[in-house]
């Protein structure tokens, strides 16, 4: 073969060999970061990946030439250079907290849990309707900030002479973090109980969507939680417990997922770090405790923009080009570590139907046509629950079915506050109890 030839397929050779080693050195220490949970915020498993890596490019180079020995040296600076920069933090390790809303007052209760939240307080309008059960609303998540479309719902309800009242579950928005080994499901369900003794006005009205609608479900199965109740309204519910989780069913109508644009924004997930630390973790690879980021840096680097297609799931594909803005970057929280965490403690309980089943607080069942969620958590408890006295399919929603476009929040209102005030319901009972089997089979 001509010199001019072998040249370049040598150094193309040599290219090959370079890629592949920093290649090996990357897996190398991501599985010393899996291995060591991340501790000390992957720098243990960064030196000895370079440990590793020089003691090899040593050997490989110690019968070269003294400038041949250099040659292994530079993937190992090239890989070092690259796994470094998930042991940098970019954003800062102590908790940022939104600041507070120009259009409503954050407050802050001690709870007796040990949990300290942020509360927000809606007072009903003058205008002589008002009602006398304080209004409680549970936000969905887990672990997540209350939206703008969330308050603008909740202001709607004030307007109609509801007394609101909504708070952020610990660890959420402008909420206290908890240590990560302290958020479970049962910690969600005794903070709402707390919460409603704290408020000090007898029974509640209670309003709880997704995340917040699991919460209130396992709260309707716990008898001395459930006796501070007064009406309960499941919207869009997530699993209440282990069983349901394990449910790979069916789901609504068709989503705007995979339709709708792109999120734009900045995203934690192009950040080398926080890509790993979560990916891993949405994996099961990382706990959600790991060493490789703290709770706080997690909740600081997490965007909207990384919700990437979720949002777009919670709309009917009807809507995908015309998606409303849920929330402001200032405003925008979500806590990525503490609510896998809290999801698992969901997966690892036990059935709650035996105590559902004994539940006599008046109920209702919110289900949207277009919704994300697998169909059989909600008519799971609309089959266990004898005290769900209806269910409103919202025709023309996906899974935020109260999200500010066309009359869709006004809908919302009306079949909530038909309900609370023991009214004929704005849509047919549907499904009822003896109609899942149809249900599942035909809405889908």
């Amino acid at each position: 073969m001509p010199m001019s030839v072998t040249r370049p397929v040598r150094l193309a050779g040599r290219l090959v060999l370079a890629l592949a080693a920093i290649a090996g050195l990357a897996v190398l220490f991501l599985a010393l970061i899996v291995l060591t949970d991340g501790a000390g915020s992957g720098l243990p498993a960064w030196l000895t990946t370079l440990g590793i890596a020089t003691a090899a490019a040593l050997w490989r180079g110690r019968r070269r030439t003294r400038s041949a020995r250099l040659m292994p040296f530079l993937p190992v600076v090239v890989a070092a250079a690259l796994t470094a920069s998930v042991c940098v933090p970019t954003v800062p390790t102590g908790r940022q907290y939104p600041p507070d809303l120009p259009f409503v007052a954050t407050q802050h209760w001690s709870l007796a849990t040990g949990s300290r939240v942020a509360v927000y307080h809606y007072p009903p309008a003058n205008t002589g309707a008002r009602h006398t059960v304080p209004f409680v609303y549970l936000h969905g998540g887990p672990v997540r900030g209350i939206s703008v479309l969330d308050h603008r719902f909740l202001q709607l309800l004030a307007r109609q002479g509801y007394d609101v009242y909504a708070y952020e579950q610990a660890g959420g928005g402008r909420s206290d973090l908890l240590p990560m080994g302290q958020y479970t499901i049962s910690r969600s369900v005794r903070d709402l109980a707390a919460f409603v003794d704290r408020l000090d006005k007898g029974k509640v009205d209670i309003l709880g969507f997704s995340a917040g609608g699991m919460v209130l479900t396992r709260a309707l199965a716990d008898p001395r939680v459930a006796a501070r109740l007064n009406r309960a309204i499941i919207a869009e519910p997530g699993p209440m417990d282990g069983p349901t989780a394990r449910i790979a069913g069916h789901k609504g109508r068709e989503s705007a997922r995979g339709l709708a644009p792109a999120m734009t924004g900045p995203r934690s997930t192009h950040v080398p770090r926080y890509a790993v630390a979560l990916g891993l973790m949405r994996l099961g690879l990382l706990t959600p405790d790991t060493g490789l980021i703290g709770q706080a840096e997690g909740d600081n680097a997490f965007t909207a923009a990384d919700l990437g297609s979720d949002t777009a799931s919670s709309y009917c594909a009807r809507d995908a080009h015309r998606i409303p803005v849920e929330d402001t970057a200032e405003n925008f929280s979500f806590s990525p570590a503490a609510s896998l965490r809290i999801q698992q403690t969901i997966k690892d309980s036990p059935s709650i139907a035996p105590g559902l089943r004994r539940s006599r607080t008046p109920a209702m069942l919110m289900i949207a046509e277009c919704s994300s969620q697998v169909r059989q958590w909600a008519t799971a408890v609309l089959a266990e629950d004898p005290a769900v006295q209806r269910t409103q399919y919202m025709p023309g929603v996906g899974h935020r079915m109260w999200n500010g476009l066309d009359d869709n929040n006004d809908r919302a209102a009306a079949v909530i506050t038909a309900f609370l005030e023991d009214e004929p319901a704005p849509l047919p009972n549907y499904p009822t109890r003896g109609e899942i089997p149809a249900f599942l089979r035909d809405h889908r």
